[in-house]
C-alpha cells in the first residue's frame, strides 16, 4: 500500500493562509505522521512539513468536519494469547525507543501496526512496508530493531 504525502511550507511572515490550509487538510484526512523542519533563511525562514496520510471515508466525516472517535480495539480479544504476548512485548520495545528519542509512541508504530506485524508474522522489511501507514522512513529508522525482535520472540505456534 502506498501512503500519500502532502507538503506544506509555512513562511515566518504572513502564515495565516497556509496555516488555515494545513488545518483544513488535517481535519479531512487521517494523519499518520508529520515531519517538520525549521528552515532558517533570515526573513524568508519557514516551517517545512511533510504529512503522510490516508483519506478519510466520506461517510466518516460529520458536519463539523471532524471524524467521530474510533472505538478502541481490545487486542486481547482479536489476537491469540501467543500473539498478544508478542504484541505486548512490541509495545514495550516501542515505548523504550520512543522514550530514548523523546517522541510519542505512535510516531514509532501504532498499536494497529504492531498488531498487524504479529498477525502477518513479519520477518522482512517488505513485510513491514505492506502494513498500512508503514513507509520507507519508518522501516529505515525502526525496522531492523523490530524485525530482529519479532524473529527472536516469534511464538512457536502460529
Amino acid at each position: 500500500m502506498i501512503v500519500p504525502f502532502k507538503f506544506f511550507v509555512i513562511p515566518m511572515a504572513d502564515s495565516g493562509g497556509v496555516e488555515a490550509e494545513l488545518n483544513s487538510f488535517v481535519q479531512s484526512h487521517r494523519v499518520l505522521s508529520v515531519e517538520r523542519h525549521w528552515v532558517n533563511q533570515g526573513a524568508a525562514s519557514c516551517w517545512a512539513l511533510c504529512v503522510d496520510y490516508l483519506d478519510r471515508p466520506a461517510a466518516a466525516r460529520v458536519e463539523s468536519g471532524r471524524t467521530p472517535p474510533r472505538s478502541k480495539v481490545d487486542y486481547r480479544e482479536v489476537l491469540s494469547p501467543e500473539q498478544f504476548s508478542l504484541f505486548a512485548k512490541l509495545r514495550d520495545l516501542r515505548k523504550t525507543i520512543a522514550q530514548a528519542d523523546a517522541i510519542p509512541v505512535y510516531t514509532v508504530f501504532t498499536n494497529e501496526q504492531l498488531a498487524e506485524m504479529v498477525r502477518s508474522s513479519a520477518v522482512t522489511k517488505a513485510d513491514l512496508e505492506n502494513i498500512a501507514g508503514v513507509g520507507d522512513a519508518r522501516v529505515a529508522k525502526f525496522g531492523d530493531r523490530f524485525l530482529e525482535f519479532l524473529i527472536v520472540n516469534r511464538p512457536s505456534t502460529q
